[in-house]
């Protein structure tokens, strides 16, 4: 198993940030790496994912929701094909660091038997559009969403 980790300090509550992750339709005006999500933030429900790392192909897939706690951590697990073949557990955390400032974390857990092949274009592509959507969160976040509420 192998991890991807990025995170970046945002100056707004958990609860604004957790407002803004699960507005799925709001996506494509901000978010570079994520571009698409339809579905439900339920548990055991199945989303439609499509993602674009920057410098490769947009992939769509259709991951399970893991884990909700509202406000703190959104989970999915999503398959390349067969469960066992290449799996991914992404992650979205948000540990508040205060009133108006949060920490949020966004990685992913990867496993199965072609981790070795794609390895390094998960660490080097899909990292950087991690940190994409980082940057773009924290800017459409502290720009666009508090200086409008």
């Amino acid at each position: 198993m192998k991890e991807l980790r990025t995170e970046v300090e945002i100056d707004a509550s958990a609860e604004v940030i957790w407002r803004v992750l699960t507005d799925f339709d709001a996506f494509p005006t901000w978010n570079p790496f994520i571009q698409c999500i339809s579905g439900q933030a339920i548990e055991g429900k199945h989303l439609n994912v499509r993602i674009t790392p920057p410098g490769g192909k947009s992939m769509i897939f259709k991951p399970t929701v893991t884990r909700v706690q509202v406000g703190r951590q959104f989970r999915w697990l999503g398959h390349l094909g067969m469960p066992g073949i290449l799996d991914g557990e992404h992650i979205f955390e948000l540990d508040p660091l205060s009133e108006q400032r949060t920490k949020f974390v966004q990685r992913e857990c990867f496993s199965g038997v072609l981790l070795p092949l794609f390895w390094k274009m998960l660490n080097s592509n899909t990292r950087k559009g991690f940190e994409q959507m980082n940057q773009s969160l924290k800017q459409y976040i502290e720009r666009d969403i508090l200086i409008h509420s």
